[in-house]
């Protein structure tokens, strides 16, 4: 693939904001084109995952575009449910690759607490299988169904899977930018009410609103995304051999690495999808980062932990930092690209290779993305 490098990145604070979509969508737009160096782009992409429901708006792209004060540059929208911000990335990776254009504006956003929390979810959980949906399966409790496999098949530890949010919440507790920044200890994850059991409360990422974006050149720059790939699973969790890992991340993955030309051990930090905190030990695994059967006890050992030897999360996750849907596969890009350049103050962590890794709907539409510095 042709060189496609980063030249900015730019998010706006996560959590329950009073401004409109269109005004978090613009801030990270003009932050991440600042960070750039770059009044206006040749092209926009633009990810939200159901604004007509949750702001009553359509014709985002250029909705947005206009909002943003690009009215006359072209624009398209992207959505592939909870991914949708991985996903816009790859269409402008794919502009840029092509030599369709040079300068490249990436931004996802979404608002949503403004609305009652069983409205959200009824609105998310149209992204999992209409015949499941129809039998009252919901996104929680289809996660807590894997995660009771998970458990059962693989021998997966309650305090394993509640380390996952202790460390995430411990990371957001230095992000300015994440949705909760304060740390929570064992015995309150695992107090916390259930939500779908054996989910609790403290094992499922917030309702947030906020939105990032990304500035992508064909001019060099500090970043590169050295390989980016997509995997796909049946939308029915019932059609799946096994719920334990997710094949549409093993897919994306293994995509990814081939575009790069390396394997997982190359990775030294990486951004995963935790809407659910079982979610970061299967990813783990899925993506070759740890051997099957390892991520419970790599987490409680300390390994994924900041200062630990594989820095998992470092923003907090989507557990602490936020999960502002069509937002979060951009901002996990956002925090890779700030700790690659040194940009990340207090959870500062070290290499020169990071991987980002988004899940659509329940693992349906995966995304992995892999980020290289500059040598």
């Amino acid at each position: 693939m042709p060189n496609v490098w980063i030249a900015g990145a730019g998010m706006t604070r996560v959590g329950r904001r009073a401004e409109p979509l269109g005004d978090l969508m613009a801030d990270a737009a003009h932050a991440a084109l600042a960070a750039a160096g770059r009044e206006r782009p040749d092209f926009i992409v633009v990810a939200t995952m159901n604004p007509e429901e949750f702001v009553g708006d359509g014709n985002f792209a250029s909705n947005v575009a206009s909002y943003m004060g690009f009215a006359e540059t072209p624009a398209m929208r992207v959505e592939t449910a909870t991914s949708s911000g991985a996903a816009a990335l790859y269409a402008g990776v794919a502009q840029v690759a092509a030599s369709l254009h040079r300068t490249v504006l990436v931004v996802g956003g979404e608002k949503m607490t403004h609305l009652p929390t069983p409205r959200v979810s009824e609105i998310i959980g149209r992204s999992i299988d209409p015949y499941e949906r129809a039998y009252g399966a919901t996104m929680p409790a289809l996660a807590g169904l894997v995660t009771r496999a998970l458990m059962a098949r693989r021998g997966v530890g309650a305090r394993e899977i509640a380390q996952v949010a202790v460390k995430n919440h411990a990371n957001a507790a230095r992000n300015p930018y994440a949705h909760f920044q304060q740390a929570v200890t064992l015995e309150e994850v695992l107090e916390s009410r259930i939500v779908a059991d054996p989910l609790r409360l403290l094992h499922c990422c917030p309702i947030s609103d906020g939105a990032a974006a990304v500035v992508l050149s064909a001019e060099r720059s500090a970043v590169r995304v050295s390989g980016i790939g997509q995997g796909a699973d049946t939308l029915a969790v019932r059609h799946r051999p096994d719920v334990t890992h997710f094949r549409a991340t093993r897919d994306a993955a293994r995509a990814a690495f081939a575009m790069a030309g390396f394997g997982p051990a190359r990775v030294d930090f990486a951004e995963i999808h935790d809407a659910f905190a079982p979610f970061e030990l299967i990813s783990l695994e899925d993506l070759g980062l740890l051997p099957p059967g390892k991520a419970g006890r790599a987490t409680l050992d300390g390994e994924t932990a900041l200062d630990g030897r594989l820095p998992i999360n470092p923003s907090g996750g989507l557990k602490a930092r936020g999960h502002p849907l069509a937002a979060t596969g951009l901002a996990q890009v956002v925090e890779c690209v700030w700790q690659l350049t040194d940009r990340a103050a207090d959870r500062q962590v070290s290499g020169s290779v990071a991987l980002a890794h988004s899940i659509g709907g329940l693992a349906t539409n995966n995304w992995v993305t892999i980020l290289e510095r500059d040598r």
